[in-house]
């Protein structure tokens, strides 16, 4: 049996119309389901905080930090601090500063931290970024905050 051409787009369209409602739907029903989900705080105020870790030259295949300081330091440093957990992500960055004609390439450690916006975390951050200046004489530690809508 052929179907009419005419025939079959009209079943693809009425196909389409009730599978495009049914996604309508689903974002509000999803929202809906996870008011009051213990996995999603709702009363807290959350940050997302990312630190930026200089940890040696690109073109310097020894030079900087090395993998085991760094652990060393994030152990001892960061995890008590935030010991529920964070990210940790290699970059690459590069910046110009004192002068020079172009730029200074770094290999980078980032820290993603979401944390509730709270005076503790505020100053576990702060420690962070003074324990890493004074272990490596770094200038900054560049930190990067913003609100943020968290669930789990």
């Amino acid at each position: 049996m052929k179907l009419k051409p005419a025939l079959l787009i009209a079943a693809l369209a009425v196909f389409l119309l009730f599978a495009r409602a049914g996604t309508a739907e689903a974002p509000a029903q999803a929202a809906a389901a996870l008011q009051g989900d213990p996995a999603r705080p709702e009363a807290a105020h959350w940050l997302r905080s990312e630190l930026y870790f200089g940890i040696g030259p690109v073109d310097i295949a020894d030079g900087g930090v090395g993998e085991m300081r760094w652990r060393a330091f994030f152990d001892r440093e960061v995890t008590p601090r935030f010991p529920d957990g964070l990210t940790v992500l290699d970059a690459y960055g590069q910046w110009r500063g004192g002068g020079k004609e172009g730029p200074s390439r770094l290999r980078s450690k980032v820290l993603v931290i979401l944390h509730e916006d709270t005076p503790a975390s505020r100053e576990a951050i702060d420690a962070i970024r003074i324990a890493w200046k004074a272990a490596t004489h770094d200038r900054s530690v560049l930190l990067v905050t913003e609100r943020a809508d968290v669930s789990f």
